[in-house]
């Protein structure tokens, strides 16, 4: 089931109920987290998170603590739902393919597979 389907994957009010399984079709590819870089910085995510994703205005993406969750599916749905606070939505503005092309980039962060890290 698609994100883009309508169906929430993050943590909603009332009774829990299984969420869909998602699964990021570009895990682990480098050309990819390197495509979600460059959108990244096309897209100001830097604006607010940092050049390198350590923070600013909106919250680090390189450490431990995450509110929404810190799965694929989970980064995912802060991208295309966007959250409180300022992180805006970006469903229905950007494909299903560059989201899951930031999930990527923003998964390498802090890795040793980081696609350009902080010097």
């Amino acid at each position: 089931l698609s994100p883009a389907s309508g169906v929430s994957i993050g943590p909603t009010p009332g009774p829990q109920t299984p969420q869909p399984v998602m699964e990021n079709p570009y895990a682990n590819d480098t050309a990819a987290a390197r495509a979600g870089r460059e959108s990244y910085v096309r897209f100001n995510c830097y604006g607010c998170h940092g050049g390198h994703g350590g923070g600013g205005m909106g919250p680090s993406l390189r450490d431990a603590d995450w509110l929404y969750g810190q799965s694929a599916p989970h980064i995912y749905d802060s991208i295309a739902r966007g959250r409180a606070h300022g992180m805006p939505a970006w469903q229905g503005r950007l494909p299903e393919v560059e989201i899951w092309r930031l999930v990527s980039y923003v998964q390498t962060l802090g890795t040793s597979s980081e696609v350009d890290p902080p010097r």
